[in-house]
């Protein structure tokens, strides 16, 4: 059997974390899921070049994603931390790193790991 591609890897599991947080809030229609397709697609030739980024993936394309839908679409994800003032995104940190989170920038704290939104 041969072998699966590290960076082939590293890319499904980045549009599989992505498309769960989507599903957890609900917006994972078909044109969102076009964006995710979007974003792996320019992130795979980013990684072809840079193989030791493949730890960052799934962050970029969290990234890539939630610029594409703020475009379109407005600010996602919601943070469900603030209760007050005006409604804003999730950030991800390490903007680019290994074992990116959301979390909300105004209070600092970290929401959930990219896959992991309820």
């Amino acid at each position: 059997m041969d072998e699966i591609d590290p960076v082939e890897q590293a890319l499904h599991a980045a549009r599989a974390l992505i498309l769960a947080d989507l599903s957890a809030r609900r917006v994972g229609m078909a044109e969102v899921v076009s964006m995710v397709e979007d974003a792996v697609a320019h992130r795979r030739w980013w990684v072809e070049q840079w193989p030791e980024g493949r730890a960052f993936v799934a962050g970029l394309v969290a990234q890539d994603v939630q610029d594409a839908l703020l475009e379109r679409y407005g600010r996602w994800p919601l943070c469900p931390v603030c209760s007050s003032g005006d409604p804003h995104a999730l950030d991800v940190e390490p903007e680019m790193g290994p074992d990116p989170h959301w979390v909300c920038g105004k209070q600092g704290v970290r929401v959930a790991p990219i896959g992991g939104l309820t």
